[in-house]
């Protein structure tokens, strides 16, 4: 099983849309995935989620069936992680649903971590309660494990997506191509390798018994997201800054020295520069579907229809070099 988390601490680059059509598009070629909702805005839960289920979910004070359900006696200090509800999409595809409360557990990550120094056992079971869950909720379903766990964070640096970054195997950077993403893109590849060379100290620390996440948060590569597009080719304002990005990750975040004359469209660490459909996004959220599977009953006619057959070509194209960079067999 490998487990890759989506992050950018500049939001608004269409993340959430993006974890949520890769979950689908693996799932529709037989991988078994768990999408993990550890942004404590929910979106990806929003997304998957009719709102009445959402209200269940949400009503009862306790949230059993959400990931603060699962870490509540972590957050009370009374045990370990509860079992994490699954909630089954489809057969290959489940999700464990996010919750506002989540927020909540800032505080105690924040105050873990610098305890961990001090090989202090709850701060190490605080600190990788996100690891456990996810270990847990992969075990899914009667026939065998998820193969692949997608996991959505919020666009901060803050002590929950530490946690959940430590959690994870890979890490994939979605970017928007403007001045925002770039800049966001240079304090994230500081933070991710600060957070590495920490935690494997740490690791040094931590008790014998008790499982620990490697947090090795390879860096899978980057997505460009939303860019315009004239006849086929992204548009001067943004070309201006996606010229950028090949160097600026090299430097950040794999920590190269030197300049590439690479571009966006040729770079191996680009995984896909994905088209914006602005037009059909409200019509598959009212369908409550990917877009690559609206149909002329959805409202999909006429130019809808090869858009929506470029879009699950795009999504088929890009699950197929994430599934090569995480070693996952995708036909």
């Amino acid at each position: 099983m490998k487990s890759i988390a989506f992050f950018n601490n500049k939001g608004g680059v269409g993340k959430t849309s993006l974890v949520y059509h890769l979950a689908w598009m693996f799932s529709d070629h037989g991988i078994k995935v768990l999408a993990v909702d550890l942004d404590p805005q929910a979106n990806l839960t929003a997304m998957f989620l009719e709102e009445d289920r959402l209200e269940t979910l949400w009503s009862d004070g306790e949230h059993p069936d959400t990931v603060l359900g699962s870490i509540r006696p972590i957050l009370r200090g009374t045990g370990d992680i509860a079992q994490p509800h699954v909630e089954r999409i489809t057969e290959h595809l489940g999700l464990v649903p996010g919750d506002l409360g989540l927020s909540r557990f800032e505080d105690k990550l924040s105050d873990a971590w610098p305890r961990c120094q001090l090989s202090d056992e709850s701060a190490f079971r605080t600190m990788t309660a996100f690891h456990r869950l996810i270990q847990r909720g992969a075990e899914w379903g009667t026939e065998g494990g998820a193969d692949l766990v997608l996991i959505d964070v919020g666009p901060n640096l803050g002590a929950i997506n530490r946690s959940a970054l430590i959690a994870s195997d890979q890490v994939c950077l979605p970017l928007a191509p403007d001045l925002f993403s770039l800049q966001g893109l240079k304090n994230l590849g500081p933070t991710l390798s600060d957070w590495r060379t920490v935690w494997t100290d740490l690791l040094k620390k931590a008790p014998p018994d008790l499982p620990m996440p490697k947090g090795m948060m390879q860096p899978m590569g980057y997505i460009v997201m939303q860019h315009g597009i004239l006849d086929s080719r992204p548009v001067k304002a943004y070309k201006r800054w996606m010229d950028r990005i090949p160097n600026v990750y090299r430097e950040v975040v794999l920590n190269e020295n030197g300049q590439s004359n690479t571009t966006v469209g040729s770079d191996p660490y680009c995984l896909s520069l994905l088209k914006h459909y602005r037009s059909l996004m409200p019509m598959a959220m009212e369908a409550r579907k990917p877009i690559f599977f609206l149909k002329s009953a959805d409202g999909a006619i006429g130019a809808h229809i090869e858009a929506v057959r470029s879009c699950y070509r795009d999504f088929g194209k890009l699950a197929t070099r994430i599934a090569a960079n995480a070693g996952l067999a995708f036909n």
